[in-house]
């Protein structure tokens, strides 16, 4: 019998009904156009993961990049919003499933992953409700097609964690594989102090620091929910001498709802 992750945010992140939901993220990825092109192989994406209508647009602006690109495999790194364990999991069900359809877990690189691992583990944890996995699978299925996936939760954010997670998917990484980082950025502050806050990780990632993000992380210097995945994307990116960063497009909730009393920063780019 397979396991099939079901949706947990249909509805409320993202439409339910299929058509509405291709439509919209046909939509966002219209608005989204820009002249900015890579013709290189794309190594990762650094994708925000809230709602469509506050960080789709920002989202979309990463998406646009892989069109028509040859990637048979999708490697989503993900916090885990709702629940804390000890290392990294990667899901150890048949697939996850959107309004869309149904993505197959690609078992081999799974068991590349797990191999030897002192903190990789195949698992439900963190998977069950977690968003920030979920929202980017529809985009994928729009501009991809047919792919296969490697969902991954990071439990703890952890340096020692994240090194290993880091190796490991310089080990595997070829040219079909491509790597999201999912994270928002800064929660709750009023709309100058989020800039502030944003501003510094856009710099790191600008400036493709992964260790200084991390200390800065660790520090409390600013703030992203996922922000463990970015860095060892980095730092997984440097191994495999991927050397170029360009962000993409920095938002906030503000600019959309039109309230910067209380906003949640994004941010999208490519490392490639």
């Amino acid at each position: 019998m397979s396991s099939i992750r079901k949706p947990a945010v249909a509805g409320t992140f993202y439409p339910r009904e299929k058509v509405q939901l291709q439509n919209e993220i046909k939509l966002m990825l219209d608005l989204a156009k820009s002249d900015f092109d890579i013709s290189k192989r794309i190594f990762g994406l650094i994708v925000p993961h809230a709602g469509y209508i506050y960080s789709g647009k920002t989202a979309a602006a990463a998406y646009n990049l892989i069109k028509g690109k040859s990637i048979s495999t999708v490697i989503i790194l993900s916090p885990s919003h709702r629940e804390y364990f000890p290392g990294i999991c990667v899901f150890n069900g048949d697939a996850y499933e959107t309004p869309l359809g149904t993505v197959k877990i690609n078992e081999e690189i799974r068991a590349k992953l797990l191999e030897n691992s002192k903190s990789i583990f195949a698992g439900s944890n963190g998977h069950k409700a977690e968003h920030a996995i979920e929202v980017h699978i529809p985009f994928l299925q729009i501009v991809l097609g047919e792919f296969t996936l490697v969902p991954i939760t990071i439990g703890d954010q952890s340096k020692n964690y994240l090194d290993e997670l880091a190796e490991k998917i310089s080990e595997i990484s070829d040219g079909g594989i491509l790597i999201i980082a999912s994270t928002d950025l800064s929660h709750f502050y009023t709309h100058d102090e989020a800039e502030q806050l944003d501003s510094k990780i856009e710099k790191y990632i600008a400036d493709y620091d992964p260790d200084g993000l991390q200390k800065a992380l660790d520090e409390g210097k600013c703030e992203a929910c996922g922000g463990g995945a970015v860095v060892a994307l980095l730092k997984a990116a440097k191994k495999e001498n991927f050397n170029n960063v360009k962000i993409l497009s920095r938002t906030n909730s503000g600019d959309v709802t039109g309230d910067f009393s209380e906003v949640v920063g994004y941010l999208s780019a490519a490392i490639y």
